[in-house]
């Protein structure tokens, strides 16, 4: 099975949804290449993480490209895995209009898994609740005909487009410990979390204690992703 790894930044890519085994995984790196590769060939598409945001196309034009390479994927009812700026980008094309957030969210919060949630094959297992890290200042709403998932306290969480074996996930299930780190590290290059008054070592600290189990939850989720894509392909 061959999947489709759309990654921004070296430190924000596949992280343990790419140790799922039997998969192999191509990176499309878009603002290194801003040519979509063709879809044919690929099983699953995931879409991860980025820096800027989705109506950022003057500043970065090769968001056009990525959206419309989902747009296409969505279209075809190839199986989709957006993650943070990748489920904003997937809700746009699906219809929605991601905005600024009220506030940003960053580090470790309760997300609840909604009633329609503990029926889907991603988000079920989940249920009631789970803990999640969060690093992101814009949400998106709910596109029409989707399925919300997952809730916190701030934005929708996570929601399946009608239809289509395509989800978009908010919180960061992906990230290694190494990666976290890196993210820290470069904390006070971000004016959006340095606005939020955080203490970055302090984030560091919980995150130390909290990585290995969301990277096991991680690692499950994109498992099921990969069953549900495996059925997609079967004849």
């Amino acid at each position: 099975m061959r999947v489709l790894s759309i990654v921004i930044h070296d430190n924000a890519g596949a992280g343990v949804f790419g140790q799922v085994s039997g998969v192999e995984f191509v990176e499309w790196v878009p603002p290194q290449n801003g040519i979509a590769p063709e879809l044919d060939g690929f099983d699953a598409v995931m879409a991860f993480g980025g820096a800027m945001h989705v109506d950022h196309e003057e500043k970065h034009p090769w968001l056009r490209a990525e959206k419309a390479l989902l747009r296409e994927a969505l279209e075809s009812g190839t199986p989709l895995l957006g993650v943070c700026l990748g489920a904003q980008l997937l809700a746009e094309v699906a219809g929605a209009r991601p905005h600024r957030a009220k506030a940003p969210e960053i580090g470790w919060y309760r997300v609840e898994v909604t009633e329609e949630g503990r029926a889907d094959p991603l988000l079920g297992p989940l249920a009631p609740e789970f803990e999640a890290l969060q690093w992101h200042s814009y949400e998106s709403p709910l596109p029409p005909g989707a399925t919300a998932l997952a809730r916190d306290a701030a934005c929708l969480q996570a929601f399946r487009v009608a239809d289509r074996p395509a989800w978009g996930v908010q919180f960061h299930a992906e990230v290694t410990a190494a990666d976290a780190d890196s993210w820290f590290d470069e904390f006070y290059d971000d004016y959006e979390a340095v606005a939020t008054g955080l203490d970055p070592e302090l984030l560091r600290a919980e995150t130390a204690k909290r990585i290995g189990a969301q990277n096991e939850l991680g690692r499950e989720l994109a498992a099921r992703f990969v069953e549900e894509a495996r059925a997609v392909a079967r004849p």
